[in-house]
């Protein structure tokens, strides 16, 4: 017993500080993307098509990218000009699919739910998570929130065994047609008024598996949802973040 209690005190306090303090994340980190807009529109034009998972386009001879869609891959052909760079800004989830659409201006960011969803779901919220078809990489992230270092748990955030103690869904994966059924029975089986979470370019856009005939392109126009978290996978403080915005926390 002794030795357990020395080796806790050894350890220290390990839950990170967020949001308080902004997290270090890696050098390699790629985050909200920035556009330089250098490009001719011939080039514009190129590499928009040159992009696989159709993420990038042209606007008016102006590169954008849909962050619904994006990968952050590391061979980005705008990247690759010069035409695109990515910063290290975790802050990413919005509200409506939008506003996932960037050009070069302001990126506009989750806020606080409304207020008779705010009251109910503000200091208390509870999530089924359903893998729609995905990698596994979007749920092991989203699990990682529950360890000591986010402890999702500290803000009333929970993930919950059953859709009928839950206050809404955080989805991954690109919706298989074998997860359809599943997806909406479960999303029936939560009580009214509820809350939709698509996490992961998957769950938003289909992923790199768009337009494949066993897939629906993430929850497109199945159910509607309240949050967006782009990425592939979503970071843990990416998640968290948008969560927070979404409860009014930030």
């Amino acid at each position: 017993m002794l030795n357990i209690v020395r080796e806790r005190l050894r350890q220290g306090h390990r839950t990170g500080k967020f949001p308080k303090e902004a997290p270090k994340l890696p050098e390699r980190f790629r985050g909200l993307p920035i556009i330089a807009q250098n490009l001719t529109p011939t080039e514009c034009a190129e590499v928009a098509a040159a992009c696989p998972f159709a993420a990038l386009g042209c606007s008016d001879s102006r590169l954008r990218i849909d962050l619904g869609r994006c990968l952050f891959c590391a061979d980005c052909p705008a990247a690759a000009r010069g035409a695109l760079t990515f910063s290290g800004d975790y802050r990413l989830a919005v509200k409506k699919r939008e506003n996932l659409l960037l050009k070069d201006e302001a990126y506009r960011l989750a806020d606080k739910l409304g207020k008779r969803m705010h009251k109910l779901f503000g200091r208390s919220l509870k999530l089924r998570q359903v893998s729609a078809g995905g990698c596994n990489a979007c749920e092991a992230d989203l699990n990682v929130l529950g360890t000591l270092v986010f402890d999702l748990g500290r803000f009333g955030i929970q993930f919950v065994a059953s859709p009928r103690h839950a206050d809404g869904l955080i989805v991954t994966g690109p919706v298989t047609e074998n997860m359809k059924s599943a997806l909406l029975e479960t999303y029936a089986a939560v009580p009214e008024p509820k809350l939709v979470i698509a996490s992961g370019a998957c769950a938003i856009a289909g992923g790199p598996f768009r337009d494949s005939p066993e897939v629906h392109n993430g929850l497109g126009d199945l159910l509607p949802v309240d949050l967006y978290i782009p990425g592939c996978p979503p970071h843990p403080y990416t998640a968290l973040d948008g969560l927070l915005r979404l409860l009014g926390r930030l």
